[in-house]
């Protein structure tokens, strides 16, 4: 994959860590002058690709060549003096420090055994110039909005190095004004030699702005493509690991379905949205339904759940759960009104490993009581012990420390907790992630089983068939928006892809 355009090559990278072996053999290279996209659903390995770029890792295996000579990248500073630097999606600089001082930092320029303020400020301002930014660099960097902020980010990455430049997810908090910006300055840096390393999860943004594309999955290289002789449905079809041919032989619908009959409405948005997370939606859940959310990472599944449950509040629009309106909506305030919500990341959002499973399992149900009324150990044990039985969770006692299942079985646990509530609305965001297949039938069975009892689900997942098989009506979601309900016979695997693609 060499060639005299190549800046950097990187040959046969490999990168385990316990358990995990988070890069397989990957090769990548970046031509001079070239926006090089990659991209990737979660545990795909981009980030541990670039961390082992950066020297944040130390890689396994494999070779990084950088302008025809072989490097050995031992920590990020060595990495800005290579000439390689990363502009991350959360701004890692200083807000209290000025615009020039967050540039020049470590680089500022002297004069009497003093900082020579007056040059800092202008080589401060000629190179924010250079990106078409104007602004008092003498005023602090909180002063200004996020945009602003990237471009300094920018800035100092260029001031830094003058060969690779990462931007990781640049765009997630920028307004679509501010994006175009963004890419114009990119189509300069371009233009003047400069090579990009763009990660993203915005299709339409890869489409506009990039040169090549790199997808991996599960660690491995899947192909490297020129961005204008890839169709978007089949970028699509090899970020999930799922082919056209064999998704025409894959269109069964669930076999199982809750009842036909109309149902009443449970909750009802209208207008319901949040600024850089998700569009403005109407949705209508109806008991004993399960609503699929289809989309690939960052397509605002997540955000739109977290905006029904209250983690984050909307800035327009309305909600109603069982017909009253709901205002300032927060966790607590959901758990009330008969809702629960499963998160993505069990780990970091789910279990408790240091408590029991007996714990884990009451943790909901004694904060929607409040601790003023402690639900007692032997009550916990009985509602444990229940659902220990219910959902087949393997474990030899509900008081071992949840962190010593299996990651289905504490899937099952967290399953066990807001089933405790006995919720009407149940959000499951990627409920199957990580566990066995036998696990995900059971689940995939809960959920079906849940609403034929007359509970809502809406079920988020990224296996494609998973979400086909589980639904009553699919909602697909692409760069922050609702932009598609399907139900019957629109509700296949091929019509999903075509619609994330953005090819209705």
């Amino acid at each position: 994959m060499s060639s005299v355009e190549d800046v950097l090559i990187m040959s046969n990278i490999s990168k385990s860590f316990p358990g995990v072996l988070a890069l397989d053999n990957v090769d990548f290279s970046l031509r001079t002058g070239e926006v090089h996209a990659l991209l990737g659903e979660n545990g795909a390995g981009k980030s541990t690709l670039i961390k082992v770029l950066t020297g944040v890792e130390k890689l396994d295996s494999g070779t990084i060549t950088l302008s025809g000579r072989q490097v050995f990248v031992t920590s990020p500073h060595h990495a800005q003096t290579l000439g390689i630097s990363t502009v991350y999606q959360e701004i890692n600089l200083c807000p209290n420090l000025s615009v020039a001082e967050n540039i020049l930092i470590g680089r500022e320029p002297h004069r009497a055994g003093s900082i020579d303020w007056s040059s800092l400020n202008a080589r401060a301002s000629e190179i924010l110039q250079h990106l078409d930014v104007d602004i008092d660099v003498r005023q602090s960097l909180d002063m200004y909005p996020v945009a602003i902020q990237q471009m300094v980010a920018i800035a100092r990455a260029l001031e830094v190095s003058a060969r690779v430049l990462i931007l990781d997810e640049p765009t997630s908090s920028l307004s679509a004004h501010e994006t175009e910006n963004l890419f114009d300055v990119m189509r300069r840096l371009q233009d003047e030699g400069m090579s990009i390393i763009f990660i993203t999860h915005f299709l339409d943004q890869v489409y506009e702005v990039s040169n090549r594309i790199t997808v991996l999955r599960n660690g491995k290289l899947v192909g490297t493509y020129d961005t204008d002789k890839l169709p978007r449905v089949e970028l699509v079809a090899r970020m999930i690991g799922r082919e056209l041919v064999e998704l025409d032989a894959m269109g069964e619908l669930k076999e199982a379905q809750a009842g036909s009959s109309q149902h009443e409405v449970v909750l009802e948005a209208r207008e319901l949205g949040l600024s850089g997370a998700i569009s403005p939606f109407d949705l209508d859940l109806h008991d004993g339904e399960v609503v699929g959310f289809a989309g690939l990472l960052g397509s605002g599944r997540t955000e739109t759940a977290d905006l029904l449950f209250g983690i984050d509040r909307p800035d327009s629009g309305t909600l109603k759960i069982a017909g009253k309106a709901v205002d300032h909506n927060s966790p607590l305030r959901s758990i009330h009104n008969g809702m629960a919500y499963c998160p993505e990341d069990r780990k970091a959002d789910g279990i408790v490993g240091e408590l029991t499973v007996r714990e884990n399992i009451a943790l909901a149900l004694q904060a929607s009581r409040g601790w003023m009324r402690y639900i007692e150990p032997a009550t916990q044990r009985e509602i444990a012990d229940r659902y220990i039985k219910l959902l087949g969770i393997s474990t030899r006692t509900a008081d071992q420390l949840v962190k010593n299942l299996s990651g289905g079985n504490q899937q099952k646990v967290i399953l066990a907790r807001w089933l405790a509530t006995e919720p009407e609305i149940l959000i499951l965001d990627e409920p199957t992630r990580g566990i066995d297949v036998g696990a995900k039938a059971e689940i995939q069975k809960l959920v079906l089983t849940l609403a034929s009892e007359g509970k809502t689900c809406i079920f988020i997942s990224s296996e494609m068939d998973e979400v086909v098989r589980t639904s009553h009506r699919i909602l697909v979601l692409r760069d922050g928006e609702i932009v598609a309900e399907l139900t019957g016979d629109e509700m296949n695997e091929q019509t999903i892809m075509h619609t994330i693609a953005g090819e209705e």
